[in-house]
């Protein structure tokens, strides 16, 4: 049973090393699929009609950061 398990463990070990190799070489960065929430149509990743809190405070402090980069003097 522990044969097969680091058999196993080996053979994914040198699969990972050989994807990582290949995008060195390639010098690529790492992307993901095509198309992803937008090809479901949807806009953000919940489709609930009100954002969360957390995202509220967000927003209001990204509102907040380009309001005073406009109303900057300098």
């Amino acid at each position: 049973m522990l044969t097969v398990f680091l058999a196993t463990f080996t053979i994914f070990i040198l699969v990972i090393f050989g994807m990582s190799l290949g995008v060195i070489v390639k010098r690529k960065t790492l992307q993901g699929s095509c198309g992803g929430i937008a090809a479901l149509g949807m806009e953000k990743v919940c489709n609930c009609p009100e954002p969360c809190d957390a995202r509220k405070k967000r927003i209001a402090k990204a509102e907040r950061q380009a309001k005073l980069q406009q109303n900057r003097i300098l």
